[in-house]
């Protein structure tokens, strides 16, 4: 039969607990690989046959849990010559015992460190505690070897019986732990004392041949005919006996497999029934004559096959098996397979998660007693053990994941997989399986796709850039792959200046999209640099293509920002005025152009007044005011927008054009023509007056008449023309003239809706008598009663006020007075009595010598403080009063 191949095993989708879906992997020279061959014959069809059913089942096949590599090396060796009889796992190495009585230690690729003869029979088991120091051995011939493979000490005995098991203690290597069991037709314990000899105890005997045991902290577990017991080394008590199920079964051809999971979990497999049982601490209250543990059944079910071995995989089992012969639906050659399976335990049976049928070396003529499961749990490995074949199990990894993704043809999870944990795998990289999906899609025609990958797996390569643009213009898609990928992957990474293509590469593209789409050439040139390529070459081609559309504003938007990159930013310029761009301010302010705008300051104007006029305004320092109004003359409604603007940034920076101004407000902007002439200091009176009495314009008349003086016309113009009361009484109190206001009354009283207006505003400032008195006899006045008693409120507010006025300053003058006379009738403390000097104070507290003082004034006797008569008259004044 073929050997081990470097793949991954085979498996199929198939029902829990179902043997007729079950899958066969074959394996050739290596690593567990699939024999198609065999498996089509299964399904009744050649290998070269392909069919929809093949796709189908394709596709929904199931990722493998494990991958398979036969163990060569020394092993190989070893076994072409003797056969496996036993074999013992430890993370370091591994420990080989055969039939023809040798044990090998190997390395774990299986080369050969050590070889040790033991015996001429088989050797049945071999153990090792937990440091690897030490191994237990034990034959068919009853021989019994323990010792030290780094020291000289050792235990060597020769029973008169085949003895089938050893067990070391797990801590042998410490001296408290010197212990082991062996098992024949008895269990015996042996412990070294302190006297250095071995002390034996019988542990269990009188039920068969013990065929398995299995040693973890302080408890023993072993299996004879009837089942498996449980002992507590550390109590010296039994713990349980878990009885064997199927008794037809016999023991020596479908032995008991133990293997715990933990320290307190034992998994046992015998024939085709599996039991989990957990060692569990009585409570106090249940202790009594029992032994302090007890152990719980969590789950126990049957399977369809016969079990070879176990081992735990996290919560799951992995479990070697061959299948039952009366298996339906099954071929001969299958059922002579060992197979492995990851199942997943329930209470009450199981749930089966892959299974892989192996191909070992003289699998036809092996049984299930041939067979061995060994594990290592530091790295996951489960060793197959067959007399002829050692086949190696383990988890797969990230990269076995890749392999598969890509053998089934899903690159795109497998790209995924790789991106998601590149720093785990190791035999594959991102970009290469990037690479494999992109040539997938193309050659199935799939090229957005395909185009769309490129930017996140070709990355920074330029090199790979390169031929995906040439391989995609070989078969013309180029532009597919420019419009998807390109656009953005080349414009985010070249700018940078570290990387980039050949100039004929991006010249070969921007002809390529000049040919057929203009927006996609304007697009790539706006995104990429200038530096990519020769700028003058591409300005020529637009110019040729411009020759042929001429009016076209995309070509047109583009050639500018050729010109732009290239610095001929007035050709440039022009172009943008042409097509009233909107970036034409931007081009001038970044490049600082405005002495190439002075003569198109009209097209300016003409494509954004307010824009214009700002950047203009902005910019007096480069462009003069008397250039801006020299360029406009001939257009002056945009002279006076810009003129105006100015006004409103300073009324004094254009003063001298003012007097054209007024013209131009009259023509073009009447409503700011009258804040203008109020807020302007430079604009000439006499001008404005003309050309607002040829326009007839009233208001602003008025204002010009008012403030040159003439307010009786300006006055007679409001009750004229404007024929206006309130606004000829507000003209005449602002200028507050008393003659205006009888001009007013003049005019009015013949008007009987101006008397009512005046009626109603004059009482504040002109006696209302004299109007009232000069009123016609029988003259009919509009709501002259209302007037006349707003006249009477208005009068007897102000009674009131003054009224109110007159009681405040009375009680103000009468509690001044008050406070004067306290102050005045307060005591001065005078502390100067004690001198020969005569005093005199003031009610100011203020106090001097009496020749001190100056002579009394006018009035004989009366006397004032000097101090305070200065402080009345100003400074100076007191002396001058002491000279008089």
């Amino acid at each position: 039969m073929p050997d081990f191949d470097d793949k991954s095993a085979h498996k199929k989708d198939h029902p829990p607990c179902s043997i007729a879906n079950r899958s066969l992997a074959f394996f050739y020279g290596g690593f567990g690989a699939v024999a198609s061959s065999l498996l089509s014959g299964l399904k009744g069809r050649k290998p070269s046959e392909e069919s929809t059913d093949d796709s189908e089942e394709e596709d929904s096949e199931e990722e493998p849990k494990l991958k398979y590599e036969r163990l060569a090396n020394g092993v190989t060796e070893i076994l072409q010559k003797d056969a496996a009889s036993c074999m013992t796992v430890h993370d370091k190495f591994l420990a080989l015992g055969t039939h023809f009585g040798k044990v090998f230690l190997l390395d774990i690729q299986g080369n050969l460190t050590q070889k040790f003869d033991i015996s001429p029979v088989k050797i049945n088991q071999i153990s090792l505690d937990e440091s690897g120091e030490h191994m237990g051995i034990c034959s068919e011939d009853g021989k019994v070897q323990v010792f030290g493979l780094y020291t000289r000490e050792g235990f060597h005995e020769n029973f008169d019986c085949p003895v089938k098991v050893v067990a070391l203690h797990p801590r042998f290597s410490s001296s408290n732990y010197k212990q082991f069991v062996t098992g024949g037709n008895k269990l015996l314990l042996y412990e070294k004392n302190w006297l250095n000899r071995w002390k034996t105890s019988t542990l269990h005997e009188g039920e068969g041949t013990i065929t398995n045991v299995q040693w973890r902290a302080n408890l023993i577990a072993w299996a004879n005919n009837m089942g498996v017991k449980i002992y507590d080394i550390s109590t010296k008590q039994r713990i349980t006996n878990v009885l064997r199920d199927n008794v037809s079964l016999r023991p020596d051809m479908y032995p008991c497999s133990l293997c715990w999971k933990d320290n307190s979990t034992l998994i046992i497999g015998w024939g085709s029934s599996i039991k989990i049982c957990v060692v569990k601490e009585r409570g106090h209250a249940e202790l009594r004559d029992l032994p302090s543990r007890y152990v719980e059944i969590v789950s126990a079910f049957e399977t369809e096959f016969f079990i070879s071995g176990l081992a735990p995989l996290a919560d799951q089992l992995v479990t070697l098996y061959f299948v039952k012969e009366n298996s339906d639906h099954m071929e001969e050659e299958f059922r002579a397979r060992p197979c492995l399976d990851i199942i997943q335990p329930l209470p009450e049976g199981y749930e089966e998660i892959s299974s892989d049928a192996l191909t070992v070396r003289n699998f036809q003529e092996n049984e299930c007693r041939d067979y061995r499961l060994e594990h290592s749990e530091g790295e996951s490995l489960y060793y197959i053990i067959s007399p002829k074949d050692i086949v190696v199990a383990k988890e797969r990894d990230q990269d076995d994941h890749i392999d598969w993704l890509l053998d089934k043809k899903k690159y795109e999870e497998a790209l995924m997989a790789a991106e998601i944990s590149f720093k785990n795998i190791k035999r594959h990289e991102v970009q290469k399986i990037g690479m494999a999906y992109i040539n997938h899609l193309v050659e199935k025609g799939d090229y957005d796709t395909a185009a769309r990958k490129c930017q996140k797996v070709l990355g920074k390569n330029m090199e790979l850039w390169e031929n995906e643009v040439y391989r995609f213009k070989t078969i013309g898609q180029l532009k597919v792959i420019l419009e998807l990928t390109i656009l953005s992957a080349i414009s985010q990474y070249l700018p940078r200046g570290d990387l980039r293509l050949r100039p004929a590469i991006y010249e070969m593209i921007l002809h390529e999209f000049l040919k057929s789409d203009y927006e996609g050439f304007a697009t790539l040139i706006r995104e990429w640099p200038g530096e990519l390529y020769n700028n003058m070459t591409i300005v020529q081609a637009v110019t040729d293509h411009l020759k042929k559309d001429p009016t076209n504003s995309t070509l047109l938007t583009t050639l500018a920002e050729l010109y732009t990159y290239d610095q001929r930013y007035d050709r440039a310029l022009e172009i943008y005025l042409r097509l009233r761009h909107k970036d034409v301010y931007q081009l001038i302010h970044k490049h600082d152009l405005f002495s190439s705008i002075e003569d198109k300051i009209v097209l300016l104007m003409d494509f954004d007044k307010e824009k214009a006029v700002d950047m203009l305004l902005d910019n007096e320092d480069k462009i003069s005011i008397d250039r801006v109004v020299e360029e406009l003359r001939d257009r002056p409604e945009l002279l006076h927008i810009y003129l105006h603007k100015l006004f409103k940034r300073d009324h004094h920076k254009g003063q001298r054009y003012h007097e054209r101004q007024i013209g131009l407000y009259a023509e073009y902007d009447r409503p700011n023509l009258l804040p203008f002439l109020r807020d302007s200091i430079h604009c000439p009176l006499e001008k404005a007056l003309e050309i607002c009495q040829e326009r007839n314009f009233v208001e602003e008349t008025v204002f010009l008449l008012s403030r040159m003086g003439n307010c009786r016309r300006a006055l007679q113009m409001i009750m004229e023309e404007l024929e206006d009361v309130d606004k000829a009484i507000e003209f005449a109190k602002e200028q507050d003239d008393a003659e205006l206001w009888e001009d007013l009354i003049s005019y009015s009283i013949d008007k009987p809706p101006f008397i009512t207006g005046l009626l109603n505003n004059i009482g504040t400032h002109v006696d209302p008598i004299l109007l009232i008195h000069r009123i016609k006899e029988g003259m009919e006045i509009p709501n002259l009663r209302d007037s006349l008693v707003k006249i009477l409120q208005d009068y007897n507010l102000q009674i009131l006020l003054r009224e109110g006025c007159k009681k405040i300053l009375v009680a103000d003058s009468l509690s001044l007075l008050q406070k004067m006379q306290r102050t005045q009738m307060r005591g001065v403390r005078v502390d100067d009595m004690a001198q020969n000097f005569s005093v005199v104070v003031f009610h100011c507290r203020h106090m001097f010598h009496k020749e001190c003082l100056p002579s009394p004034g006018t009035i004989p006797g009366v006397q004032f403080c000097n101090i305070c008569s200065a402080k009345r008259r100003g400074p100076g004044s007191g002396i001058l009063e002491m000279k008089k």
